[in-house]
């Protein structure tokens, strides 16, 4: 088959477009005939070797975690799914990586593909959704009536992020650039700050929970917007605990995990019409090179998917 890999880790130069074997799925296995992979930041980030000492790399590597696809062959333990289902998924770097024809996924990680999605659209779906959902469910728990300040609105996490704040009922202040104001809009912010032209801080205040996904000064000065008992989630550095300490607010760093179920819950919300997904370019497979470099510009609107084959019919 087909795959994107890395021989050692580097600069985009590493990434190499060439034929490998296909894999074959183990007993909790599900082999996945990709029809299109999702392209992340951390993508990059593993590639020039920034995990390398939590990560028992073997080379070569294929990189990319968000899957969409059509299952083709399953373990002997697989109970959930058969040859022929649509699914998405987050698959780990232990199954081996989305960028390729056929890549690895277990049953924790996958959930049946949203109907209404095309399968490229679902491959934008699972890292950057279970994100937003991890932070502002699971961790900060974010409830109706509620008021979330989400840096980075239009960004992969951000989009999703406003949608599942509306979707449990809070109010949704959002930051992007002069650009990217409509997009906030469209996907149901009720308040949207241009950062270039605005300072947040003089319009959000009081707010319960701050989703940061910028970090460094943007982080800094979050933590005078959240009010007493108040949440920061950090999707890119560890909240100051002095700072949260003196101002009587909690805060955590979040780190994304597989999750089928909470995939699943995803899915239907997309189903239902709460959840629309932007997709803003594709490339093909082997042009995996011009993917992450536009993604590392840290400007994508929404996200950016490989298309790996045709859509079936």
């Amino acid at each position: 088959m087909k795959a994107v890999v890395i021989h050692e880790y580097g600069g985009l130069e590493v990434l190499k477009y060439e034929d490998v074997q296909r894999p074959e799925p183990k007993e909790d296995q599900i082999l996945v005939r990709v029809i299109a992979a999702g392209v992340n930041p951390v993508d990059g980030l593993i590639r020039s070797g920034m995990f390398a000492k939590h990560e028992k790399a073997t080379f070569p590597m294929i990189l990319g975690a968000d899957i969409a696809g059509v299952v083709e062959k399953t373990g002997s333990k697989v109970t959930k799914f058969k040859a022929g289902d649509p699914v998405f998924a987050y698959a780990s770097l232990k199954s081996g990586g989305a960028y390729a024809e056929y890549a690895l996924t277990t049953e924790r990680e996958a959930a049946p593909k949203p109907k209404v999605l095309t399968y490229v659209e679902a491959a934008a779906v699972p890292v950057v959704a279970l994100t937003a959902w991890q932070a502002l469910v699971d961790t900060a728990k974010l409830s109706a009536r509620q008021t979330v300040l989400i840096h980075g609105g239009s960004g992969g996490v951000g989009t999703f992020a406003i949608q599942i704040a509306k979707a449990r009922g809070a109010r949704v202040i959002a930051t992007a650039s002069t650009a990217n104001q409509d997009l906030l809009m469209q996907l149901g912010a009720d308040v949207a700050i241009g950062y270039t032209k605005q300072k947040f801080e003089d319009v959000a205040k009081d707010v319960d929970v701050v989703l940061d996904s910028i970090g460094k000064d943007t982080l800094a000065r979050s933590y005078g917007v959240v009010r007493k008992g108040g949440f920061i989630v950090s999707l890119v550095a560890r909240p100051d605990r002095a700072e949260l300490d003196k101002r009587g607010i909690r805060g955590a760093a979040l780190s994304v995990e597989p999750n089928s179920d909470e995939l699943a819950e995803i899915g239907k919300l997309i189903d239902e019409g709460k959840i629309k997904v932007i997709v803003s370019q594709t490339f093909p497979l082997s042009e995996a090179i011009k993917a992450q470099e536009q993604v590392a510009t840290g400007h994508t609107r929404g996200k950016i998917v490989l298309k790996i084959a045709d859509e079936p019919k």
